[in-house]
Protein backbone atom coordinates (compact mmCIF):
# COMPACT_ATOMS: atom_id res chain seq x y z
CA UNK A 1 0.00 0.00 0.00
CA UNK A 2 1.34 3.42 -0.64
CA UNK A 3 2.36 6.05 1.97
CA UNK A 4 -0.52 8.89 2.83
CA UNK A 5 1.37 11.27 0.95
CA UNK A 6 1.46 9.13 -2.22
CA UNK A 7 -2.00 8.62 -1.74
CA UNK A 8 -3.61 11.77 -1.11
CA UNK A 9 -2.93 12.88 -4.60
CA UNK A 10 -4.88 10.11 -6.10
CA UNK A 11 -8.03 11.47 -4.51
CA UNK A 12 -8.11 14.70 -7.25
CA UNK A 13 -10.15 15.00 -10.91
CA UNK A 14 -8.85 17.92 -11.98
CA UNK A 15 -9.81 20.52 -14.62
CA UNK A 16 -8.07 23.21 -16.57
CA UNK A 17 -8.30 26.38 -18.28
CA UNK A 18 -8.11 26.09 -21.62
CA UNK A 19 -7.18 23.57 -24.91
CA UNK A 20 -4.65 21.74 -23.51
CA UNK A 21 -3.09 21.00 -19.94
CA UNK A 22 -0.65 23.06 -18.57
CA UNK A 23 2.55 21.81 -18.41
CA UNK A 24 2.74 21.10 -14.48
CA UNK A 25 -0.71 19.22 -14.31
CA UNK A 26 0.46 17.71 -17.66
CA UNK A 27 3.97 16.05 -15.61
CA UNK A 28 1.91 15.45 -12.52
CA UNK A 29 -0.89 13.49 -14.19
CA UNK A 30 1.75 11.51 -16.35
CA UNK A 31 3.36 10.23 -13.13
CA UNK A 32 0.02 9.38 -11.92
CA UNK A 33 -0.91 11.99 -9.21
CA UNK A 34 -4.54 12.98 -10.04
CA UNK A 35 -7.44 10.23 -10.09
CA UNK A 36 -8.21 11.91 -13.46
CA UNK A 37 -9.34 14.78 -15.29
CA UNK A 38 -12.39 16.45 -16.13
CA UNK A 39 -13.16 17.81 -19.77
CA UNK A 40 -15.26 21.34 -20.60
CA UNK A 41 -16.11 22.72 -23.68
CA UNK A 42 -13.34 25.08 -22.79
CA UNK A 43 -10.79 22.33 -23.57
CA UNK A 44 -11.77 21.20 -27.31
CA UNK A 45 -9.83 23.57 -29.47
CA UNK A 46 -12.22 21.75 -32.38
CA UNK A 47 -15.24 20.72 -30.75
CA UNK A 48 -17.41 20.18 -33.52
CA UNK A 49 -14.47 17.76 -35.27
CA UNK A 50 -14.97 14.34 -33.12
CA UNK A 51 -11.74 13.09 -34.76
CA UNK A 52 -9.90 15.76 -33.23
CA UNK A 53 -11.49 15.71 -30.05
CA UNK A 54 -10.75 11.92 -29.77
CA UNK A 55 -6.77 12.77 -31.07
CA UNK A 56 -6.65 14.88 -27.88
CA UNK A 57 -8.10 12.58 -25.49
CA UNK A 58 -6.13 9.89 -26.44
CA UNK A 59 -3.01 11.30 -26.47
CA UNK A 60 -3.96 13.14 -23.43
CA UNK A 61 -4.40 9.55 -21.67
CA UNK A 62 -1.05 8.20 -23.63
CA UNK A 63 0.54 10.98 -21.16
CA UNK A 64 -0.64 8.90 -18.07
CA UNK A 65 2.49 6.90 -17.40
CA UNK A 66 2.41 6.21 -13.61
CA UNK A 67 5.38 5.02 -12.20
CA UNK A 68 3.76 3.60 -8.79
CA UNK A 69 3.26 -0.40 -10.02
CA UNK A 70 -0.79 -0.53 -8.15
CA UNK A 71 -1.57 2.52 -10.82
CA UNK A 72 -0.02 1.29 -14.18
CA UNK A 73 -3.07 -1.31 -14.50
CA UNK A 74 -5.86 1.64 -14.03
CA UNK A 75 -6.95 3.59 -16.14
CA UNK A 76 -7.38 7.68 -15.41
CA UNK A 77 -10.94 9.10 -15.35
CA UNK A 78 -11.57 10.84 -18.16
CA UNK A 79 -15.37 12.76 -17.26
CA UNK A 80 -17.75 15.24 -18.77
CA UNK A 81 -20.96 16.38 -17.62
CA UNK A 82 -23.25 15.09 -20.54
CA UNK A 83 -26.76 15.48 -19.84
CA UNK A 84 -28.60 16.69 -22.28
CA UNK A 85 -29.96 20.19 -22.31
CA UNK A 86 -28.19 23.28 -20.87
CA UNK A 87 -25.38 20.45 -19.54
CA UNK A 88 -23.53 19.27 -22.56
CA UNK A 89 -20.23 20.12 -23.20
CA UNK A 90 -19.81 18.27 -26.23
CA UNK A 91 -22.78 19.46 -28.81
CA UNK A 92 -22.82 18.43 -32.76
CA UNK A 93 -22.25 16.08 -34.64
CA UNK A 94 -22.70 14.52 -31.33
CA UNK A 95 -26.48 13.94 -30.70
CA UNK A 96 -27.84 17.00 -29.02
CA UNK A 97 -29.85 16.04 -27.03
CA UNK A 98 -32.64 17.84 -25.25
CA UNK A 99 -32.62 18.35 -21.01
CA UNK A 100 -34.14 15.40 -19.45
CA UNK A 101 -37.19 16.61 -18.37
CA UNK A 102 -38.53 15.51 -22.02
CA UNK A 103 -38.03 11.93 -20.46
CA UNK A 104 -40.99 12.91 -17.82
CA UNK A 105 -44.06 11.87 -20.93
CA UNK A 106 -41.89 8.64 -21.81
CA UNK A 107 -41.97 5.41 -20.19
CA UNK A 108 -38.35 4.18 -18.49
CA UNK A 109 -37.30 2.19 -21.45
CA UNK A 110 -36.81 4.92 -23.72
CA UNK A 111 -34.42 6.81 -21.04
CA UNK A 112 -32.61 3.95 -21.06
CA UNK A 113 -32.00 3.84 -24.48
CA UNK A 114 -31.11 7.76 -24.56
CA UNK A 115 -28.21 6.57 -21.99
CA UNK A 116 -27.57 3.99 -24.68
CA UNK A 117 -26.89 6.28 -26.77
CA UNK A 118 -25.17 8.66 -25.32
CA UNK A 119 -22.48 6.26 -24.00
CA UNK A 120 -21.97 4.79 -27.66
CA UNK A 121 -20.77 8.08 -28.79
CA UNK A 122 -18.84 9.35 -25.30
CA UNK A 123 -17.18 5.70 -25.45
CA UNK A 124 -16.46 6.06 -29.31
CA UNK A 125 -14.76 9.57 -28.06
CA UNK A 126 -12.50 7.79 -25.43
CA UNK A 127 -14.17 9.19 -22.07
CA UNK A 128 -14.89 6.98 -20.08
CA UNK A 129 -17.29 8.54 -16.65
CA UNK A 130 -20.28 10.34 -17.65
CA UNK A 131 -21.30 13.12 -14.21
CA UNK A 132 -25.02 12.22 -14.86
CA UNK A 133 -27.48 11.07 -14.09
CA UNK A 134 -29.21 13.89 -12.30
CA UNK A 135 -31.05 12.52 -9.60
CA UNK A 136 -32.46 16.15 -7.96
CA UNK A 137 -36.28 16.18 -7.76
CA UNK A 138 -37.47 19.30 -9.46
CA UNK A 139 -39.33 20.14 -6.57
CA UNK A 140 -39.43 23.77 -6.89
CA UNK A 141 -40.09 26.12 -9.64
CA UNK A 142 -37.98 28.80 -8.50
CA UNK A 143 -35.21 26.86 -8.80
CA UNK A 144 -32.46 28.35 -11.11
CA UNK A 145 -29.82 25.69 -11.22
CA UNK A 146 -31.46 21.99 -11.36
CA UNK A 147 -34.95 22.98 -13.21
CA UNK A 148 -35.10 20.84 -16.59
CA UNK A 149 -32.13 18.89 -16.00
CA UNK A 150 -34.41 16.58 -13.49
CA UNK A 151 -36.06 13.29 -14.95
CA UNK A 152 -39.49 14.65 -13.25
CA UNK A 153 -41.12 16.94 -10.46
CA UNK A 154 -41.41 13.35 -8.13
CA UNK A 155 -39.49 11.00 -6.60
CA UNK A 156 -41.07 8.23 -8.37
CA UNK A 157 -40.61 9.78 -11.73
CA UNK A 158 -37.24 10.59 -10.82
CA UNK A 159 -35.99 7.32 -9.52
CA UNK A 160 -37.56 5.49 -12.74
CA UNK A 161 -36.27 7.33 -15.58
CA UNK A 162 -32.96 8.37 -13.75
CA UNK A 163 -32.11 4.95 -12.94
CA UNK A 164 -33.49 3.62 -16.24
CA UNK A 165 -30.78 6.31 -17.99
CA UNK A 166 -28.27 4.58 -16.18
CA UNK A 167 -28.50 0.97 -16.97
CA UNK A 168 -28.33 2.28 -20.38
CA UNK A 169 -25.32 4.52 -20.00
CA UNK A 170 -23.26 1.69 -18.25
CA UNK A 171 -24.78 -1.48 -20.46
CA UNK A 172 -21.75 -2.19 -22.54
CA UNK A 173 -19.22 -1.29 -20.05
CA UNK A 174 -15.81 0.57 -19.63
CA UNK A 175 -18.14 4.26 -19.05
CA UNK A 176 -19.67 4.41 -16.24
CA UNK A 177 -22.45 7.28 -14.33
CA UNK A 178 -22.31 9.12 -11.16
CA UNK A 179 -25.41 10.68 -9.54
CA UNK A 180 -25.94 13.87 -8.73
CA UNK A 181 -26.12 15.97 -6.01
CA UNK A 182 -26.62 13.77 -2.72
CA UNK A 183 -28.82 14.34 -0.87
CA UNK A 184 -31.11 16.59 -3.49
CA UNK A 185 -30.18 19.88 -5.07
CA UNK A 186 -34.01 20.06 -6.44
CA UNK A 187 -35.72 22.58 -3.76
CA UNK A 188 -32.99 25.15 -3.57
CA UNK A 189 -33.42 28.76 -4.54
CA UNK A 190 -29.92 29.81 -5.42
CA UNK A 191 -27.35 28.56 -7.32
CA UNK A 192 -24.21 27.05 -5.54
CA UNK A 193 -22.17 28.16 -8.46
CA UNK A 194 -22.31 31.75 -6.66
CA UNK A 195 -23.52 31.14 -2.77
CA UNK A 196 -24.34 28.26 -0.70
CA UNK A 197 -28.10 27.42 -1.06
CA UNK A 198 -30.02 26.34 2.24
CA UNK A 199 -33.07 24.21 2.02
CA UNK A 200 -35.17 24.47 4.93
CA UNK A 201 -37.27 21.26 4.76
CA UNK A 202 -37.70 19.04 8.08
CA UNK A 203 -36.30 15.78 7.64
CA UNK A 204 -39.17 14.05 7.25
CA UNK A 205 -40.02 15.70 3.74
CA UNK A 206 -35.88 15.62 2.76
CA UNK A 207 -36.35 11.43 3.33
CA UNK A 208 -39.71 11.09 1.74
CA UNK A 209 -38.57 13.52 -1.34
CA UNK A 210 -35.15 14.23 -2.28
CA UNK A 211 -33.37 11.33 -0.60
CA UNK A 212 -35.46 8.92 -2.48
CA UNK A 213 -34.13 8.40 -5.60
CA UNK A 214 -30.40 8.27 -4.22
CA UNK A 215 -31.84 5.08 -1.64
CA UNK A 216 -32.71 3.85 -4.84
CA UNK A 217 -29.70 4.29 -6.94
CA UNK A 218 -27.66 2.81 -3.80
CA UNK A 219 -29.82 -0.38 -4.33
CA UNK A 220 -29.03 -0.52 -8.49
CA UNK A 221 -25.45 -0.81 -7.53
CA UNK A 222 -24.65 3.03 -8.38
CA UNK A 223 -20.33 2.90 -8.27
CA UNK A 224 -20.54 6.88 -8.54
CA UNK A 225 -22.24 10.00 -6.40
CA UNK A 226 -21.49 13.45 -6.06
CA UNK A 227 -22.71 15.45 -3.42
CA UNK A 228 -24.47 19.04 -3.26
CA UNK A 229 -22.84 22.27 -1.55
CA UNK A 230 -26.37 22.87 0.03
CA UNK A 231 -27.43 22.97 3.73
CA UNK A 232 -30.02 21.09 5.12
CA UNK A 233 -30.67 22.59 8.55
CA UNK A 234 -32.79 20.06 10.06
CA UNK A 235 -29.93 17.74 9.05
CA UNK A 236 -26.52 19.58 9.70
CA UNK A 237 -25.57 23.34 9.76
CA UNK A 238 -22.92 22.21 7.08
CA UNK A 239 -23.35 21.93 3.58
CA UNK A 240 -23.77 17.87 2.91
CA UNK A 241 -20.05 17.94 0.73
CA UNK A 242 -18.42 18.77 4.45
CA UNK A 243 -21.52 16.52 6.45
CA UNK A 244 -20.60 13.77 8.73
CA UNK A 245 -24.38 12.83 9.10
CA UNK A 246 -24.88 12.78 5.60
CA UNK A 247 -22.06 11.11 4.10
CA UNK A 248 -21.05 8.56 6.57
CA UNK A 249 -24.21 8.28 8.64
CA UNK A 250 -26.99 8.17 6.36
CA UNK A 251 -25.07 7.71 2.80
CA UNK A 252 -22.54 4.85 4.03
CA UNK A 253 -23.88 3.62 7.63
CA UNK A 254 -27.66 3.86 6.91
CA UNK A 255 -27.78 3.92 3.09
CA UNK A 256 -25.21 1.31 2.40
CA UNK A 257 -23.66 3.01 -0.26
CA UNK A 258 -19.79 1.65 -0.73
CA UNK A 259 -18.86 3.36 -3.88
CA UNK A 260 -16.38 6.78 -4.60
CA UNK A 261 -18.59 9.66 -3.29
CA UNK A 262 -17.03 12.88 -4.88
CA UNK A 263 -17.54 16.01 -4.55
CA UNK A 264 -19.10 18.85 -6.66
CA UNK A 265 -16.68 21.14 -7.84
CA UNK A 266 -14.30 22.87 -4.73
CA UNK A 267 -13.79 25.94 -6.99
CA UNK A 268 -17.21 26.77 -6.32
CA UNK A 269 -18.43 30.09 -4.50
CA UNK A 270 -20.68 27.59 -1.95
CA UNK A 271 -17.53 26.07 -0.34
CA UNK A 272 -15.35 29.48 0.66
CA UNK A 273 -13.86 30.41 3.78
CA UNK A 274 -16.18 33.02 3.95
CA UNK A 275 -19.55 30.47 3.82
CA UNK A 276 -17.82 28.08 6.35
CA UNK A 277 -16.25 29.98 8.72
CA UNK A 278 -12.60 27.91 8.22
CA UNK A 279 -9.58 29.81 8.56
CA UNK A 280 -8.84 29.04 4.64
CA UNK A 281 -10.53 28.01 1.35
CA UNK A 282 -7.98 25.42 2.01
CA UNK A 283 -8.85 23.53 4.71
CA UNK A 284 -12.58 22.43 2.53
CA UNK A 285 -11.02 19.36 1.29
CA UNK A 286 -10.00 18.25 4.77
CA UNK A 287 -13.43 18.76 5.97
CA UNK A 288 -14.69 17.00 3.32
CA UNK A 289 -12.47 14.51 3.28
CA UNK A 290 -13.08 13.87 6.74
CA UNK A 291 -17.12 14.26 6.29
CA UNK A 292 -16.55 11.33 3.79
CA UNK A 293 -15.69 12.45 0.61
CA UNK A 294 -13.35 10.05 -1.47
CA UNK A 295 -12.82 12.10 -4.23
CA UNK A 296 -12.31 16.26 -4.65
CA UNK A 297 -13.34 18.17 -8.05
CA UNK A 298 -11.12 21.63 -8.86
CA UNK A 299 -12.61 21.85 -12.00
CA UNK A 300 -10.55 25.15 -12.71
CA UNK A 301 -7.97 27.11 -10.24
CA UNK A 302 -4.85 25.55 -10.31
CA UNK A 303 -3.97 27.32 -7.08
CA UNK A 304 -6.33 26.29 -5.15
CA UNK A 305 -5.55 22.97 -6.23
CA UNK A 306 -2.27 23.37 -4.96
CA UNK A 307 -3.21 24.75 -1.76
CA UNK A 308 -5.45 22.27 -1.18
CA UNK A 309 -3.11 19.30 -1.71
CA UNK A 310 -1.06 21.50 0.75
CA UNK A 311 -4.24 21.56 3.33
CA UNK A 312 -4.28 17.67 3.02
CA UNK A 313 -0.50 16.74 3.62
CA UNK A 314 -0.23 18.69 6.77
CA UNK A 315 -3.57 17.20 7.96
CA UNK A 316 -1.90 13.56 7.32
CA UNK A 317 0.86 14.28 9.02
CA UNK A 318 -0.54 15.10 11.96
CA UNK A 319 -3.88 13.59 12.02
CA UNK A 320 -4.07 9.31 11.66
CA UNK A 321 -7.62 9.75 11.15
CA UNK A 322 -6.93 11.54 8.01
CA UNK A 323 -4.41 9.27 7.15
CA UNK A 324 -6.80 6.50 7.59
CA UNK A 325 -9.45 7.98 5.64
CA UNK A 326 -7.16 8.63 2.42
CA UNK A 327 -6.21 5.10 2.50
CA UNK A 328 -9.47 4.38 2.69
CA UNK A 329 -10.80 6.44 -0.16
CA UNK A 330 -7.57 6.05 -2.05
CA UNK A 331 -8.62 1.93 -2.46
CA UNK A 332 -12.15 3.06 -3.24
CA UNK A 333 -10.75 5.10 -6.57
CA UNK A 334 -8.99 2.15 -7.36
CA UNK A 335 -11.48 -0.33 -6.96
CA UNK A 336 -13.80 2.09 -9.12
CA UNK A 337 -11.40 3.15 -12.00
CA UNK A 338 -10.69 -0.85 -12.73
CA UNK A 339 -14.37 -0.49 -14.00
CA UNK A 340 -13.65 2.03 -16.77
CA UNK A 341 -12.51 1.59 -20.12
CA UNK A 342 -9.28 2.46 -21.53
CA UNK A 343 -9.23 5.61 -23.63
CA UNK A 344 -9.71 3.54 -27.15
CA UNK A 345 -11.28 5.95 -29.44
CA UNK A 346 -13.25 3.99 -32.03
CA UNK A 347 -12.85 6.46 -35.07
CA UNK A 348 -15.02 4.24 -37.75
CA UNK A 349 -18.39 4.92 -35.40
CA UNK A 350 -17.17 8.59 -35.07
CA UNK A 351 -17.15 9.17 -39.02
CA UNK A 352 -20.27 8.24 -38.74
CA UNK A 353 -21.74 10.74 -36.57
CA UNK A 354 -24.60 12.14 -36.64
CA UNK A 355 -25.83 8.46 -36.17
CA UNK A 356 -29.19 8.48 -37.45
CA UNK A 357 -30.68 6.25 -35.00
CA UNK A 358 -29.76 8.50 -31.98
CA UNK A 359 -31.04 11.57 -34.18
CA UNK A 360 -34.57 9.63 -34.42
CA UNK A 361 -34.70 9.16 -30.58
CA UNK A 362 -33.47 12.87 -29.95
CA UNK A 363 -36.32 14.07 -32.38
CA UNK A 364 -38.92 11.86 -30.91
CA UNK A 365 -37.92 13.20 -27.03
CA UNK A 366 -38.18 17.40 -28.96
CA UNK A 367 -41.12 16.96 -30.37
CA UNK A 368 -42.72 15.28 -27.28
CA UNK A 369 -43.87 12.13 -29.59
CA UNK A 370 -45.03 8.88 -28.04
CA UNK A 371 -42.74 5.81 -27.44
CA UNK A 372 -44.27 4.03 -30.67
CA UNK A 373 -43.47 6.78 -32.95
CA UNK A 374 -41.58 6.42 -35.90
CA UNK A 375 -41.23 2.22 -35.26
Amino acid sequence: MSSPAAALSELFIVGFPGPELPPELRQRFARGDFAGLVFFSRNFSSPGDPLATAEFLRATAAAYQPTQPQLQALPPILAIDHEGGRVQRLKAPLTVWPPMERLRAQPPAVAEQVGRAMAAELAALGLNVNFAPVLDVNSNPQNPIIGDRAFGETAAAVSARALAFLRGLEAAGGLRGCGKHFPGHGDTATDSHLTLPVVPRDEATLRAVELVPFVEAVRAGIGMLMTAHVVYPAVDSRPATLSRRWLTGILREELGFGGVIVSDDLDMSAVTAAHLGLPDDSEVVVAALLAGCDAFLFCRDADRLQRAEAALQAAAARDPEVRARIAQSAARLRAFRQTLGWCRPDLAALRGLPEPQHQRLRDRLVQGLPDSAGE
